[in-house]
């Protein structure tokens, strides 16, 4: 389980509520070791379906913390108040223990309750239950209604907005409303910090192995590549990016070199300079590969399906990606916190930007996305 509990913090959610620190991508060919990213280190998070209508000037936020630290004020509060003027809505502000959570959700590890959610018929369902999280202790199962958590109905809420809800300081108790075959019950669950599996692999018969990569976690794109070089012979793979919220850009650089022998992976710019993501040589290009995709495949992860899908490496199944292309570049404030705002965009090999667009699969799929991209692969192993 990965991501399902990590999103920004849209201006409007309340801090207390829900400690909302997401899998910050960093793109740069190196992955950010510990410290803060610095030049050079971008970091690209999952954000809105429309790209930022607006950049944030770093150096005016850390004046306007400076400034109001030497008033006697919270240069933290003042920095988020300048960022929400700005008409970037995705820029924000967190302070030192946020980001510690930062720190902590790029090692596979976050606090909250073990559930990933979707939005799926006009009503927001339980997706994934964490095996010994307390949502499982409680026997919340897959496809369960999640009406409200606490007291805030979420069935026209964007799943960024219900993870927010969701998450939480270890310790802290979270309500939730539930709903399974008509009936109507509530839960309460006290949030823990829980350790993520990026990685699964499955195999379905002989020839068919499915990687589920979840999140892009340190060491997740190892872990992918591994996983292809395991594989059975003649076996073709189905990579499973659906509700994949992103993660570490080099780990998704190093999860697509699994696929392919070199070249292009994506292009993005920062304050107008140019840069590009090249894979490792050495992948497997020649094993029939689909990949799934949907609504909750965001940033990193679409980098990895627009890679893949535009150098021809594989037939994308599913709905249209959530959009996000937009990079961030954190910078220390004043008083320890954290400013993280947008400096350029991404786009795919073949040039197109993903922010506010998202991806568009080759072959369109709902519920039975898993099935039809099954009979696909059965069909390029047929061609091969």
């Amino acid at each position: 389980m990965s991501g399902p509990e990590f999103s920004p913090r849209p201006h409007g959610i309340r801090r207390g509520a829900a400690l909302t620190l997401v899998f910050a991508t960093v793109l740069a060919t190196a992955a950010a070791t510990g410290g803060l990213p610095g030049e050079g280190q971008e970091t690209s998070r999952r954000l809105s379906v429309r790209a930022a209508a607006a950049t944030v000037d770093r150096d005016a936020v850390a004046r306007a913390a400076a400034e109001a630290m030497a008033d006697g004020k919270s240069g933290t509060e003042a920095a988020e108040e300048f960022v929400s003027r700005s008409g970037d809505r995705w820029s924000a502000v967190y302070d030192s223990e946020e980001f510690e959570e930062f720190e902590n959700a790029l090692d596979g590890e976050y606090t909250g309750v073990g559930l990933r959610t979707r939005r799926t018929g006009g009503r927001t369902e339980v997706a994934e239950v964490q095996k010994g999280g307390p949502a499982d202790r409680a026997g919340i199962r897959p496809g369960d209604r999640l009406r409200f958590v606490d007291g805030q109905e979420v069935a026209r809420r964007p799943v960024t907005d219900v993870v927010a809800l969701l998450r939480g300081a270890d310790g802290t108790d979270v309500v939730l409303g539930l709903e399974r075959d008509g009936r109507r019950w509530t839960e309460t669950l006290t949030r823990a910090r829980l350790t993520t599996e990026s990685v699964t692999v499955r195999h379905l018969g002989e020839d068919t192995v499915m990687i589920k990569v979840s999140s892009f976690t340190k060491g997740s794109g190892a872990r992918v590549r591994e996983a292809v070089r395991r594989a059975p012979e003649g076996a073709g793979v189905l990579l499973d990016l659906r509700g994949n919220a992103g993660g570490l850009v080099s780990e998704a650089v190093t999860a697509a070199s699994a696929f392919l022998d070199g070249g292009l992976v994506a292009t993005y710019d920062v304050r107008g300079e140019q840069q590009a993501l090249y894979a490792d040589g050495g992948g497997d290009t020649r094993r029939p590969l689909v990949a799934l995709v949907d609504a909750g495949t965001m940033s990193a992860a679409e980098l990895v399906t627009g890679a893949l899908k535009d150098r021809g490496r594989a037939i994308t199944v599913g709905s249209r990606t959530f959009g996000k292309g937009s990079v961030q570049m954190p910078s220390r404030l004043p008083d320890g916190s954290v400013a993280e705002l947008t400096v350029g965009h991404y786009r795919t090999p073949s040039g197109d930007s993903v922010d506010g667009e998202g991806i568009t699969p080759d072959l369109p799929a709902g519920e039975g996305a898993e099935q039809r991209a099954q009979s696909v692969l059965s069909g390029l192993r047929g061609a091969s």
